[in-house]
């Protein structure tokens, strides 16, 4: 109740009575000019442009000069005339709270449940540092997933980030919803980066459901809000899972997605002048990647951890495309789903073969890394043969290990697709009764 309290006078104290204003003094492209403000404006600060006939225009701060600020509109300037007075609504602080668990915010921390909601007391820095890299602890133990593929061959421990790499309905939001639901956490953050306004929808009620979000914040920002909003989600979101990590809680963040992030700096960055450069994307877009990655992952002494999943969407399953590259050598591990996979119904539609978890070896026993090199190797062999055995071309006797990968195949491609909620143990026990029954058929 004392918090509460103290939250609200804090609300009350920092309200404003007066705003300051500008004028419109220049219509260039998506970006608008505004004179008079740039005494005052700060990068990030909300503006709101009063149009004649017209509902108000909102926008923020992206660029200040010497005499003028650029202000990025949250939709196209329509109807904007020169001289159109401007306010200006400096950001409210974001203070999460632990009240926020089982709700869904904007970027600016504000309820989208039509619920009212208070804020935290203590006001946190969207762009904060990561931990200092000589204090941070390793990473932890293995935690359990509710799913066999994750339970034993890509383990996902304390403090892991992991890439997901998919294409468009593959099953991307399914097993990010399944990981919410099951993986072994304190606090579940997510952040719906650019998502269909319905789909925000959807995904809150109907994939992630009551169960869900007991534990879940919801972040989002959906694709019709601008850029800035966009990119501020995925900061909002791990400031969000950085307060519980601050309290020694273990929090599972998942980002759905990181290329819709970059999409929106890629409109920020060229709106502000800056060259594209990789594949239409500017070079800002890597230390923008990485800095957010960096921020999640085992905390200091003291501290939870932040075990992190960030989906990327691969256009035909190109890998390496700028962002997942990027991805991929900034991640301790990446999940990748493969159409075929997903086309003929097994989910999740992981290809493990292309899927490496660096969690490995030191997340297993030497049994159990034993069994996973010996999947890795049936895998292996059937897949580099698998068209020959589909053409009828495979003849059983002249390659021992072929013939087991194709007896063992059934039962492993099953086992992959099959939830385990009885935890790690009893995934590893019927994964290496499977090896073991491959072995003997010398």
């Amino acid at each position: 109740m004392i918090s509460a309290i103290n939250a609200l006078t804090q609300d009350l104290t920092k309200k404003r009575l007066s705003s300051a204003v500008g004028r419109v003094s220049e219509i260039s492209g998506g970006a608008i000019t505004v004179s008079g403000l740039n005494g005052q404006a700060r990068i990030g600060d909300r503006l709101i442009l009063r149009r004649t006939g017209s509902d108000p225009l909102e926008g923020e701060v992206m660029r200040i000069s010497g005499s003028e600020v650029s202000m990025l509109p949250d939709t196209t300037p329509d109807r904007v005339a020169i001289g159109d007075a401007v306010l200006l609504h400096p950001t409210p602080d974001f203070a999460p709270s632990d009240c926020w668990i089982g709700r869904v915010i904007d970027p600016f921390g504000a309820a989208l449940d039509g619920r009212p909601m208070m804020r935290g007391e203590i006001a946190r820095d969207l762009m904060s540092a990561p931990p200092k890299a000589a204090s941070r602890r390793s990473m932890g133990d293995r935690l359990a997933t509710g799913l066999a593929v994750f339970n034993t061959i890509l383990p996902i421990v304390k403090g892991q980030r992991v890439g997901l790499f998919a294409g468009s309905g593959v099953g991307k939001s399914t097993l990010l919803a399944t990981l919410a639901q099951n993986m072994e956490a304190d606090v579940v953050v997510i952040a719906l980066i650019g998502e269909r306004g319905r789909e925000v929808n959807h995904f809150v009620k109907d994939v992630l459901g009551v169960e869900g979000m007991k534990r879940a914040v919801v972040i989002a920002a959906t694709s019709d809000q601008s850029a800035l909003v966009r990119r501020r989600c995925a900061w909002s979101a791990m400031a969000v899972a950085e307060h519980f990590r601050d309290q020694g809680k273990n929090v599972l963040f998942l980002a759905d997605s990181v290329t819709r992030f970059a999409e929106a700096h890629r409109e920020i960055a060229v709106a502000s002048g800056e060259a594209p450069a990789l594949r239409g994307y500017p070079p800002s877009v890597t230390p923008l990647i990485t800095g957010l990655c960096e921020r999640a992952g085992p905390g200091n002494a003291g501290q939870g951890d932040i075990t992190a999943i960030f989906s990327v969407l691969v256009a035909g399953s190109d890998m390496d495309e700028p962002i997942a590259d990027i991805l991929r050598g900034v991640l301790d591990g990446h999940i990748v789903l493969n159409r075929e996979i997903a086309e003929r119904g097994r989910f999740p539609a992981v290809d493990v073969s292309r899927s490496v978890s660096r969690s490995l070896p030191a997340a297993a026993s030497d049994d159990e890394n034993a069994a996973i090199l010996d999947v890795r190797k049936y895998l292996g062999a059937y897949e580099q043969s698998e068209v020959m055995i589909r053409a009828g071309l495979y003849s059983e006797g002249n390659d021992l290990t072929l013939d087991q990968a194709v007896k063992l195949w059934p039962e492993l491609d099953s086992f992959f697709g099959k939830a385990d909620p009885d935890g790690i143990k009893s995934s590893f026990n019927r994964l290496m009764l499977m090896v073991r029954r491959a072995v003997a058929l010398r």
